[in-house]
């Protein structure tokens, strides 16, 4: 129980350190573009993030740089505060690279269209509980 302890305080700690990455470049992001109607901060944070994730997911597999920890920290912790996307991502490129192209664009046609029907549900029963 320790160990798996330390490990969830390793990623807590990491997903802090994300999102609030997440929250000062995306907010600097959005007030460079003087846009209110495109959200430019959300987009540049799953880019980098993305970016970031592929840069180092590759160095961890091909090299196997990192610790079991420390992938916790970075992967988990650090760019799951940061973007979801990026993991979404680098799993849709997993299945690509394994040939399993069906599952590939399942999952992508899933995360998107649940995804939205999710965000439409939610607002939805807000609306209907405290209108």
């Amino acid at each position: 129980m320790g160990s798996y302890l330390v490990k969830l305080l390793i990623i807590g700690f990491g997903g802090f350190i994300g999102s609030v990455f997440r929250y000062l470049f995306g907010g600097y992001v959005q007030k460079l573009s003087n846009s209110v109607a495109f959200p430019y901060g959300t987009l540049a944070v799953n880019l980098l993030g993305c970016f970031v994730f592929g840069f180092l997911i590759q160095l961890a597999e091909s090299r196997g740089i990192f610790t079991s920890e420390t992938r916790a920290f970075i992967f988990i912790g650090i760019l799951g505060g940061f973007t979801t996307f990026s993991t979404f991502s680098n799993e849709s490129v997993n299945l690509l690279r394994s040939g399993e192209s069906i599952a590939a664009l399942l999952s992508l046609g899933a995360h998107i269209a649940f995804g939205l029907g999710a965000i439409w549900l939610g607002r939805v029963l807000a609306y209907v509980i405290w209108r």
